[in-house]
């Protein structure tokens, strides 16, 4: 057999080897337990916010766009959830995908959303969160643990989502103040 074929096959091997051996990890799949994925955008005034700026409280993180129709449709549903929790401990954060601020600025206007509007346009923070389509949200409980991946647009004031919320909120009380949940030793929630 002539060498030539041989060692280019060997080579061929080796190169393989050395590629699959020193590339980086692909991060798993974000979901339930997973540490939500840290970030530090702009706001619509021009202000740095980061996910740690909410460290301890209950975060809805939704990644969304103003030519997104399913976004649109949900946004007074988050907006009444936000009015509803938002002296709990629970914060709303959509991050708008868009390229064009102004946009974002007007549907903000138009939508009178009150909850915090941050700014990815390069949508590296949505890639960090392995977000692709539009709406999709993330409940992200006190310690920074995704709680729930939720694909599309969601009836976010529906008394479940409401429930689910609270309960999140009650949970990190008991945590910080050892106090049970329902006040008893031996209550379940």
């Amino acid at each position: 057999m002539p060498r030539g074929p041989w060692l280019l096959g060997v080579g061929l091997v080796v190169a393989v080897v050395v590629v699959v051996w020193t590339a980086p990890e692909t991060p798993g799949r974000l979901g339930r337990g997973s540490p939500a994925p840290g970030f530090d955008l702009l706001d619509l005034d021009g202000r740095s916010q980061s996910l740690d700026d909410a460290a301890g409280r209950v975060r809805l993180i939704n990644f969304w766009a103003t030519w997104c129709k399913p976004c649109e449709d949900e946004m007074p549903a988050m907006e009444n959830l936000y009015q509803q929790l938002a002296g709990e401990g629970f914060e709303l954060i959509a991050i708008s995908v868009d390229e064009d601020e102004e946009a974002v600025r007007q549907f903000q206007e138009r939508l009178q959303l009150s909850f915090t509007i941050l700014l990815d346009p390069q949508q590296e923070v949505a890639e960090s969160y392995q977000t692709y389509r539009f709406p999709e949200t993330f409940l992200i409980d006190g310690s920074g643990q995704i709680v729930e991946r939720y694909v599309g647009p969601k009836p976010w004031d529906d008394e479940a989502y409401v429930q689910r919320v609270r309960r999140l909120l009650q949970e990190g009380r008991q945590a910080r103040t050892g106090i049970p949940l329902w006040g008893s030793e031996g209550a379940r929630g």
